[in-house]
């Protein structure tokens, strides 16, 4: 009987493990199931201008990198220039936010699976760099819009977003007072700025040198660590009380 119990003891603590802890492979070096990425990330050298950084290791294509420059691109019929003309260097963000958005093979610990016609995947609570944002506020608090989150409750009725009706257009510091109302809520929490600067490993990088290496891999990995090592620690529990269940009639 000892020993039938011993047996059944790592057999129960195998299965947990596999049925809690997420493997890190999941996490690190992986494309969201988005409207444009990539199956899997890999080199493309030829990525347009602000997409550039990311040619080493991408999960996005030449032609994204290029529609990411836009206006009213294919990508996503989408028109900065909703309540006149945005500033050029407001815009610049943008593209930068797009980029990272559709290249960066950085942010699998926060991948979230979502039920929408254009993805099945979308990232949530990204930890952005303090200065990214603030500098993302700075140059876009002069330009205009007429909402504070992007993703839903445009009229598209021209086939790119427009105002809603009684929508009024102001400026972005009107809608968005602080850098962290930016950041935060214009895609619907896709980020959450971070109290961590640039360079301390545990903020994504917007921007980044490619010559110095992608910085966003060492945040992913420590992120991917975080989230697996509370994974473990999270199914103790239930492995006790399987063991116990399946111990209970041999006592």
């Amino acid at each position: 009987m000892a020993w039938k119990t011993t047996w059944l003891l790592f057999l129960l603590v195998g299965v947990a493990a596999v049925w809690t802890a997420r493997p890190r492979t999941e996490l690190l070096n992986v494309c969201m199931n988005a409207k444009h990425h990539k199956e899997k990330p890999g080199p493309e050298d030829k990525l347009h201008e602000q997409c550039s950084p990311w040619k080493k290791n991408a999960c996005c294509s030449v032609n994204t990198s290029q529609e990411a420059h836009k206006d009213i691109s294919y990508l996503y019929r989408f028109n900065w220039d909703h309540c006149g003309k945005m500033k050029p260097a407001c815009k610049h963000h943008f593209i930068q936010d797009t980029c990272l958005y559709e290249c960066s093979p950085n942010l699998g610990p926060w991948i979230q699976e979502v039920n929408q016609s254009w993805r099945k995947e979308r990232f949530l609570n990204v930890p952005l760099c303090k200065e990214d944002c603030q500098i993302w506020w700075e140059d876009c608090r002069t330009s205009y819009t007429c909402k504070t989150n992007w993703h839903k409750g445009w009229n598209w009725t021209s086939g790119y977003n427009q105002c809603p009706v009684r929508a009024a257009c102001h400026r972005f510091d009107f809608y968005f007072p602080t850098p962290a109302a930016l950041c935060d809520e214009i895609w619907s929490h896709s980020y959450k700025v971070s109290n961590y600067g640039r360079g301390s490993g545990r903020c994504i990088q917007m921007w980044f040198d490619p010559a110095q290496g992608n910085p966003n891999e060492e945040v992913a990995r420590f992120y991917a660590e975080t989230m697996n090592g509370a994974g473990l620690h999270e199914a103790w529990p239930l492995r006790f009380g399987l063991v116990l269940m399946l111990l209970w009639p041999l006592s």
